[in-house]
């Protein structure tokens, strides 16, 4: 960066936007389209090492991105927290839950996860398939696209509700073939107070759990799996924006991973039609959130000394 650039903030701050900007630009469109390119073959014949491919591809696409935010913002301190009974491998299967504040949420999800973990899905919107390269990547790469429907579009039409978990459990079961990472945002939205104070939620820090997606993920997957994982992200200086974060403007970010025992009675149960065991399943989430909110007020407070 010049003299002149380090003299002008402002000019600094365009300069490192640009850069950031150019840079991941450039590397979406250099590992997107032999993404796309080897994800039309699988239209003829379904090819384990096509997915292997793509998924190096991927993870080169994260790497840039990763070096971006180790070089380009030096600035964010990481603080990063592994219980000691949770063994991470990037050859594991794992579910995972977290809190949803941010887009960057999922950036920082990658930033840890790209050495430790294999690849992360995320259930996301059917809609997100006509941003150019990405819809069509996390659709390549075996994300589960649900099409949410309406209340009164389900009432209208039965079927759309039955149409979009046999969607999902194609999408889960399709992931058993290879290592994975299945992301799932509980909250279904980003926190912010006004959400907050709609929902009366009975937690300080967190928008009310919705299990449904969660109950569905383990009914499919749960008896292969290596883990139930919990990610708990703060940002001890404030939630960021997107442009924030890659602008070097978020000071700190704390990270915690702790392993959550499944019960046996979870492993096998009828969400949808057993309304007992939904209203067990719930009550156990609950439970976790319940942990998860003092877990955020315990790191907060942690972290409550202002930055050097």
């Amino acid at each position: 960066m010049s003299s002149q650039a380090k003299k002008h903030p402002l000019l600094k701050k365009i300069t490192k936007g640009l850069t950031v900007g150019t840079v991941i630009t450039g590397s979406t469109f250099f590992h997107g389209p032999p993404v796309l390119a080897l994800g039309l073959t699988k239209l003829l014949k379904q090819s384990r090492k096509v997915d292997e491919t793509n998924i190096q591809i991927t993870n080169s696409w994260l790497s840039v991105n990763n070096w971006l935010i180790d070089h380009v913002l030096p600035n964010t301190q990481w603080d990063i927290s592994i219980d000691e009974d949770l063994q991470l491998s990037m050859q594991g299967r794992y579910l995972m839950t977290c809190n949803h504040q941010s887009w960057v949420d999922t950036t920082v999800n990658q930033y840890f996860g790209l050495t430790r973990m294999p690849l992360t899905r995320f259930f996301t919107k059917w809609e997100l398939i006509f941003i150019p390269f990405v819809g069509q990547a996390f659709k390549i790469l075996g994300f589960p696209m649900m099409k949410r429907h309406s209340k009164a579009q389900i009432a209208k039409k039965p079927e759309l509700k039955d149409h979009d978990m046999e969607e999902a459990r194609k999408a889960c079961q399709q992931l058993l073939s290879q290592p994975f990472t299945l992301l799932n945002y509980l909250e279904g939205t980003r926190f912010t107070q006004e959400k907050h104070d709609q929902q009366q939620s009975p937690y300080q820090h967190l928008l009310k759990p919705k299990a449904g997606g969660l109950a569905l993920a383990l009914n499919i997957l749960g008896d292969q799996i290596d883990a139930l994982v919990d990610m708990t992200i703060v940002y001890p200086d404030g939630v960021p924006g997107y442009s924030e974060f890659w602008l070097g403007e978020v000071p700190r970010i704390a990270v915690n991973l702790r392993k959550i025992n499944i019960p046996d009675w979870v492993l096998g149960g009828n969400y949808e039609d057993d309304a007992e065991y939904r209203e067990r399943f719930q009550q156990w989430v609950h439970e976790l959130w319940l942990e998860k909110d003092q877990l955020i007020e315990s790191m907060q407070q942690k972290l409550a000394a202002p930055t050097a």
